[in-house]
């Protein structure tokens, strides 16, 4: 809601010689928020509004107001540079302000806008010193809301920057755009042809970016001025690290001679090369990596001395072989523009759109890129003419050869627009490749792509159509030979990944293929011919048995494959006398194909198993186990989606889970045999998947049967566990294979939980993961390795779905307990134990709320408080994890009632015990005041840290004053105490005087005075002593005394 308010005045100035009554009209606008009011204590004389907006609209507010003041201060103090800096960044707080205030913005815009909002906010903080907020999905959060261990960790987080752990590969995509081309001495019409290229491995590893040039240096095409850009995508880190050079071709487009207006008629045009410039990337990546905006490039451009040469020139220029080409003047070449840039392509679009909109030409990777994701559909071959063997005919001089591809389908119709030169001009229905002068033995390298679609690729052939270019007047080209090749073999399989040497046959200019029969019956190539030995005599077209003519091929696509052992598994009905042995080649087929062809591969190894299970069973699951790592892989690790779509939605197989469940038993039972445990553990790390099959065939079967044989179902997991119980309990010292198998099993383990919650009750599927848990052998008995394995094992238990049940925690929280209660008491693996506290205690403080809760809390005391005290005794002052556990300790204090207090002070055994804790406890809550475990910008944790410490110091002075008083009086544990709480009151982050208004207005808001809390008890603890008249004094230390006296004076 808006509201407007007009503010008029009248001034009068008789010595203007304008209008003396001049209004000044004053309009303010103001944004109403809605709010709400809370009260305190359900009375209304303590109120606070809090708006209902977005959190982070409310928190950019007050923080700009808090910088306001700050500002102004910056340049007081002479502090220009950040005083310009802040100013800069709050103009920027105040527009990505205005754009979430309006709420115009899709979900993930606005994602994007707190993301850059959060971060401006916190850099402002730490340059003004100010404190740290702890922050969750870029919002503030509520400390009262999460346990203090959850909120250390979000502070050690923010301050580790260390972002997501995503593993997933990040791609790069790079964007050249052409801004000149200065080669007035052409005169001609030129094609550039950008690639990249790897001097390494010496080959192309991206298609052709393609712009054609005027004989003026400009676009041909006049809408293209100052769009003559590409972006080459999906380029990963691995690319990055590569010797990568950007290459760049020129072929022009006119005589046969540059300087020899002789050598053919000028309406006569042909594509000839010209030459070649490079740039390498490894001088260049580091520049423009960390860039927001493009950086200038010249390359040169250098002339080939001999066109034999022409296939590697642009290796001669990186080599550096001065005498194979020729260097241009200075002011020659090619200037082009590069930027690197980061993420996911649509994410790249929507954030460079200025960059999208200038007719950018998408240039793809060969092969696919690292990352492979389900919805990415491509039918892209390649195909790079190599070079060719040509007789001379009888002529004096060699031919001038140029070759003619044209894609033509069954019915002999040419396929339009399938052959594209390069990325950035549109396809075209016939290629013309460039021309070599006079050269019989042409090597060109010219690679082009045939986006053929699919359901045209069955059928289809190229044809290579072979023509000599007379340079005399009337400037012919004849048509001398011809070469061909089908695109998909007899079995199903396309063109392999390879050189192929095809036959050249003789026709002339006369020649007619009208009917394509009449060549496709002959053999293409060699291995073509030895598959049909008898041809007839009379052939419609004869070899050429000295003409041969070389091409390479790649294939990259999703829905195609080149892979024999691949087709005749999906193809086994026509041969079942084969299908052990193909299953048995199942591993060598690439992950790429196989992830292509997922649920058509899956459907056959199911279609098998119910086939004959008895016969094709073992081999099937580990077929199953093979693909379902592979899976792991972080290139295919984007089709776990389609995985589980696939068993959720196709799956049929009502009777697999038998078999997956006898062969898993089989292969645990095993494991304390066998020496070789390669195989078992592949199964262990496929547990959890093979655990949804499982689940999902009994789904089924018990849906199609209404429940027959629930109980059998029911036996066998519980002979599974008991295996998987056997497996954990062998003792591995002694073999290393078997730690192996036990830390895959132990890694899967926590993923079948959900699954087994869609077949069995909560309480029964925590029964089994305690039983499992409790078979390990203790920490003395197993290596350093295992230890961490059990302990990361329990840690994702904690975190699972599972562990969130109250029922479920009543079973699992002791033997958890128990495991870490063994570990602090020898000191080992304290990272990982803090890390499980830390997960328990969040989700107890998510369900306070439930009965359950009370009893939890009080089983941690019990086992976990003491130790916990201890080991922080053990490790202060000297350990990195020190701020993990006071964080651990801190939440359960929080935790604890009065109820929990009472029952924690009167189960000691004796006052020795008493008195030990309470010693303990006090000297903990010293060191927190005394080392510097919380940073100073840390006050939200240093607060609720001294909030935690006076309530927990109110709840156990009763039992200091009752036990240790009068006759039983023990001075060593007094003087504890009062050293506490002269410590605690005069903490620098309580001392309200030093703080500013705004801060100290929150900390009175948040917790009030905690100096009056923590004075209040000493002085009452200090009455209680004895009467004033008594030497209360003689109880205590000198330096107590001192501390006391000081207090006494400065007062509060």
């Amino acid at each position: 809601m808006h509201a407007c308010i007009f503010l008029s005045t009248k001034t009068g100035n008789h010595t203007s010689p304008f209008n003396p009554d001049i209004f000044i009209r004053i309009i303010v606008y103001a944004h109403i928020n809605a709010c709400v009011l809370f009260s305190l204590f359900s009375c209304r004389l303590c109120e606070t509004v809090v708006p209902l907006e977005d959190p982070i609209i409310t928190e950019t507010t007050s923080t700009l107001q808090e910088w306001g003041v700050l500002w102004k201060q910056l340049y007081v103090k002479h502090k220009v540079d950040l005083f310009h800096k802040l100013r800069h960044v709050m103009n920027e707080l105040i527009d990505l302000r205005r754009q979430l205030i309006q709420g115009h913005l899709a979900q993930d815009q606005t994602r994007e806008i707190k993301r850059h909002i959060t971060v401006r906010l916190d850099w402002g903080n730490e340059h003004l010193g100010l404190d740290l907020v702890p922050r969750k999905e870029f919002e503030m959060v509520d400390p009262d809301q999460i346990s203090v261990s959850e909120l250390y960790k979000l502070g050690d987080s923010m301050r580790q920057r260390h972002g997501d752990g995503c593993r997933v590969p990040v791609s790069h995509h790079l964007f050249i755009n052409l801004k000149s081309f200065t080669y007035n001495s052409i005169s001609e019409d030129a094609d550039v042809f950008f690639s990249l290229y790897d001097t390494r491995e010496a080959k192309q590893i991206s298609e052709k970016f393609m712009v054609k040039l005027n004989k003026n240096g400009g676009p041909k095409n006049p809408e293209k001025i100052d769009r003559l850009c590409a972006l080459f995508t999906d380029l990963s880190s691995k690319d990055l690290k590569r010797d990568l050079y950007i290459v760049a071709h020129v072929i022009r487009t006119g005589r046969m001679l540059l300087n020899d207006s002789k050598k053919g008629p000028p309406h006569v045009q042909y594509r000839r090369p010209y030459g070649c410039a490079v740039l390498a990337m490894s001088d260049v990546f580091h520049t423009i990596t960390d860039l927001k905006e493009e950086k200038d490039f010249v390359l040169k451009v250098y002339t080939c001395n001999n066109e034999n040469e022409w296939y590697q020139i642009h290796e001669n220029i990186i080599r550096k072989s001065n005498t194979k080409y020729s260097a241009p003047s200075t002011n020659y070449g090619l200037i082009i523009s590069l930027q690197l840039l980061r993420g996911e392509l649509e994410q790249i679009r929507r954030e460079n759109q200025a960059v999208f909109n200038r007719a950018l030409a998408l240039t793809r990777k060969l092969g696919f890129p690292d990352v492979i994701l389900p919805g990415d559909t491509r039918n892209d071959l390649y195909l790079t003419l190599e070079r060719g063997e040509f007789e001379r005919g009888g002529k004096s001089v060699q031919k001038n050869i140029e070759v003619t591809l044209y894609v033509l389908y069954a019915d002999g119709d040419s396929l339009k627009d399938c052959i594209s030169l390069g990325s950035g001009e549109p396809n075209t229905s016939e290629y013309r490749s460039f021309v070599l002068y006079h050269n019989n033995s042409p090597r060109w390298s010219e690679m082009v792509k045939l986006p053929i679609p699919i359901d045209r690729f069955r059928g289809s052939h190229l044809r290579f159509e072979f023509r000599h270019c007379s340079t005399k007047d009337k400037g012919e080209k004849k048509l001398f030979g011809f070469a061909f090749t089908p695109l998909m073999r007899e079995d199903g399989t396309t063109l392999s990944d390879e050189s192929h040497e095809l036959y050249v046959y003789k026709c002339d200019e006369n020649a007619t293929f009208s009917n394509q029969g009449l060549y496709l019956s002959l053999p293409c190539c060699k291995e073509d011919f030895n598959s049909c030995p008898n041809l007839p005599a009379n052939l419609p077209f004869q070899r050429s048995p000295k003409e041969t003519f070389w091409v390479s091929t790649i294939l990259c696509s999703t829905k195609l494959t080149q892979n024999v052992d691949l087709l005749a598994l999906l193809n086994w009905k026509a041969h079942p006398d084969r299908v052990l042995d193909i299953l048995g080649r199942l591993r060598q087929i690439s992950g790429e194909e196989i992830v292509k062809f997922l649920r058509d591969v899956l459907d056959t190894l199911f279609c098998l198993l119910d086939d004959n299970t008895d016969k094709y069973g073992p081999l099937v699951f580990q077929s199953l186990v093979f693909i379902i790592n592979l899976l792991r892989d972080s290139r295919f690790y984007h089709f776990r989606p389609v995985m589980d779509a696939y068993i959720q939605n196709h799956f049929a197989g009502a009777l697999a889970y038998k078999e997956l469940i006898r062969c898993l038993k089989w292969y645990m039972d095993r494991s304390a045999e066998v020496v070789r445990q390669d195989h078992i553990q592949e199964a262990m790390r496929a547990l959890e998947y093979l655990f949804k099959f499982i689940v999902q065939s009994r789904i089924l079967y018990s849906r199609a049967t209404c429940g027959m044989e629930e109980e059998q179902f029911r036996a066998s997991i519980q002979e599974l566990f008991q295996s998987i119980r056997f497996v954990l309990s062998l003792d591995s010292r002694s073999s290393e294979n078997l730690v192996f198998t036990q830390a895959a099993l132990l890694n899967s383990f926590p993923d079948i939980f959900d699954e087994l919650l869609q077949m069995f009750t909560v309480q029964e599927v925590a029964e089994y993961v305690r039983g499992t848990l409790g078979s390990m052998p203790s920490t003395v008995d197993i290596g350093q390795s295992m230890d961490v394995v059990k302990l990361q094992s329990i840690a994702r238990t904690v975190e699972s779905r599972l562990f969130f049940f109250p029922e479920s925690r009543s079973i699992l929280l002791p033997v958890v307990l128990h495991h870490i209660h063994l570990h602090l008491r020898q000191q080992r693996e304290l990272l990982i134990c803090s890390g499980i506290l830390g997960s328990i205690f969040a989700i107890i403080k998510t369900s306070s709320m439930e009965s359950s809760v009370q009893e939890e809390v009080e089983m941690m005391v019990e086992s976990l408080l003491d130790v916990l005290l201890q080991t922080l005794l053990s490790i202060m002052s000297k350990s990195h994890s020190q701020g993990e556990y006071v964080s651990c300790l801190l939440s359960l204090l929080r935790q604890m009632t009065e109820i929990h207090f009472h029952h924690l002070l009167n189960n000691f055994h004796s006052k020795e015990e008493l008195k030990e804790f309470l010693l303990k406890i006090f000297c903990v809550f010293r060191n927190l005041m005394k080392l510097t475990i919380f940073p100073r910008d840390w006050s939200v944790m240093r607060l609720l840290t001294s909030h935690i410490i006076v309530v927990t110091t109110q709840f156990l002075s009763p039992a200091l004053h009752k036990n240790f008083s009068e006759a039983d009086f023990d001075f060593k544990v007094w003087n504890s105490f009062f050293s506490l709480t002269v410590l605690y009151i005069n903490q620098p982050s309580l001392q309200l005087e030093s703080l500013g208004p705004a801060k100290r207005k929150k900390v009175l808001d948040k917790h009030g005075d905690m100096r009056v809390m923590m004075a209040y008890e000493l002085f009452s603890m200090w009455q209680k002593l004895g009467a004033p008249g008594e030497r209360r004094e003689s109880h205590l230390s000198h330096q107590s005394q001192d501390l006391l006296n000081d207090y006494w004076i400065t007062g509060i």
